[in-house]
């Protein structure tokens, strides 16, 4: 039988791909980052994310394509799935999903550097960039990004320097894991 299956989602900024890769790493799984398929798609068409964004806010194709290759790695296993929309795309597939979270002023600065933009600039082109995608994702998915209730877990990673919140985070999801494996088996 497959391994566990994985979503790490969040805004923009909080963290998302290093706590996924590190739980991928301390458990034992793939990584897929559906946001790293997005940025290789901006990057072949010349590009921007937020033009890319506000391209396939016109054409599902682009999220289409994204939300397959999400499907195909959750029903292969053993996989941790770095994507916004991880928990509802592969919803029924995945044991636990993970909601990283951070402030966004946190959020604005950390994408600065990052990019090495200045901060306005962080906070301009990502607030612009994640209201088209809140559009697009109740209008292709009928999904309000803003309901939390999907999640299993949700971690702020300003509460702690990244390497206390890594084993608290990395902690929690294999005692959830745990605890759904066994509540399958009293079933």
């Amino acid at each position: 039988m497959a391994g566990p299956v994985i979503t790490v989602g969040g805004p923009h900024g909080t963290g998302k791909s290093t706590y996924a890769k590190a739980l991928a790493a301390a458990l034992g799984l793939r990584y897929v980052c559906a946001g790293e398929l997005f940025r290789e798609i901006a990057r072949e068409r010349k590009m921007s994310l937020e033009a890319l964004s506000k391209v396939a806010a016109n054409d599902p194709a682009i999220d289409k394509m994204i939300d397959e290759r999400s499907q195909a790695e959750a029903k292969k296993g053993s996989v941790v799935i770095d994507a916004q929309l991880g928990a509802w795309v592969v919803k029924s597939l995945a044991q636990v999903k993970v909601l990283i979270t951070a402030p966004d002023e946190v959020r604005f600065r950390r994408i600065a550097n990052r990019d090495g933009i200045s901060v306005a600039v962080a906070k301009k082109e990502t607030l612009a960039r994640e209201l088209i995608q809140k559009i697009r994702y109740k209008k292709y998915y009928g999904i309000d990004v803003d309901d939390l209730s999907i999640y299993d877990l949700r971690v702020d990673t300003t509460l702690h320097p990244i390497e206390k919140t890594k084993p608290i985070l990395i902690e929690s999801v294999r005692g959830l894991l745990e605890r759904k494996k066994l509540s399958r088996h009293q079933t």
